[in-house]
């Protein structure tokens, strides 16, 4: 095979890492340019950027189904059997846009947190790789960096999260997004926006963990080069989303209940003013509910988190990939007009 002599085809053909004989998964649709092994906080952070708020967007409808199905001592009218029937009976009674409601928050708080979230993850995994396994991949510094990030970026997300479940709830009594932040700001003062923030992270922690080193472990095996290769992101990502929600699902509705601090819920089991404490909650939430209220809503978190995931990933490597080619096509003109 001759070799380009244009120095960004020679850096990204994926025909010079990978011979002809190679029997790989994913490897029947033919070359894929390879990913850049070092690229720039900026692009690490604007293709983060891009891709949670992809994520969040994309499948929100059914994020929406999942916090009204976690609530723990729901209205008659907002009692659903599954994420179809729910969305169908929401759109039918609610109007076409209820499922959406709350978007606009998590997009505004989606964006930056993602962009610190990917590339505090790219480059802690460096270092510590670099430390641990002599710049190999390491699954430890994957779930190491995961649960790094995962602080920044919760910091960040938290208060968007806490206005998104008010505004999902059926009934919520707040007019719109700048309503929500102002009575609860008023009634509940600036805390009440950080009052899931020790359980967001004791739940997401081991979530991004798993997330990360289940990613890590598959592109190990579908994409062992590393290459720009869309299908094992997809694969990979959807595979990493699924196992990390199924596994966190009863700290994610005990996030949901310090979040939306459901009234009639509380009221039930005699908890005055608002409920705090991620052992005030587990406690609570059994109270409720025995175990089984640990996993309401499993089924809509899985089905939320699979897609999203994968499509975080998928977007993220190609914005990394495409950025970064443009990057190097630009530095690579004024060389070759020389």
């Amino acid at each position: 095979m001759e070799l380009s002599s244009d120095p960004v085809v020679a850096a990204l053909d994926m025909s010079q890492v990978k011979s002809k004989e190679d029997d790989e998964p994913f490897d029947s649709d033919g070359d894929y340019e390879s990913l850049p092994p070092h690229v720039s906080v900026a692009t690490h952070m604007t293709a983060g950027a891009v891709a949670g708020i992809l994520e969040h967007t994309v499948m929100y409808p059914v994020d929406s189904v999942k916090t009204r199905m976690q609530s723990l001592q729901p209205s008659p009218n907002a009692q659903y059997k599954g994420v179809y029937q729910a969305l169908k009976t929401i759109i039918q009674t609610e109007g076409v846009l209820r499922p959406l409601r709350g978007l606009n928050i998590t997009m505004i708080g989606a964006g930056p947190a993602h962009a610190i979230y990917f590339a505090c993850y790219e480059r802690v995994k460096r270092s510590l790789s670099d430390v641990m396994q002599s710049k190999g991949n390491s699954h430890l510094a994957n779930g190491l960096a995961g649960s790094v990030a995962t602080v920044l970026h919760d910091a960040v997300m938290n208060p968007a999260e806490v206005v998104k479940q008010r505004m999902q709830m059926y009934n919520s009594p707040y007019r719109g997004l700048w309503d929500c932040v102002q009575t609860v700001t008023r009634k509940e003062g600036l805390g009440a926006f950080y009052r899931s923030y020790s359980t967001q992270l004791t739940m997401n922690i081991p979530f991004q963990a798993v997330h990360f080193m289940i990613y890590e472990l598959m592109q190990e095996q579908l994409n062992p080069h590393r290459h720009y290769h869309p299908g094992s992101h997809i694969v990979s990502g959807a595979a990493a989303g699924a196992i990390s929600a199924a596994i966190t699902t009863p700290l994610d509705v005990c996030k949901t209940l310090l979040n939306t601090q459901e009234n009639v819920a509380l009221s039930s089991v005699n908890v005055s003013g608002q409920l705090s404490g991620m052992a005030n909650t587990f406690r609570t939430v059994y109270r409720l509910g025995g175990l089984p209220a640990f996993f309401k809503g499993a089924q809509a978190r899985i089905i939320y988190q699979m897609p999203s995931t994968a499509i975080a990933w998928s977007v993220y490597e190609f914005f990394k990939y495409f950025l970064t080619k443009q990057q190097m096509e630009h530095e690579a003109g004024p060389r070759s007009r020389k």
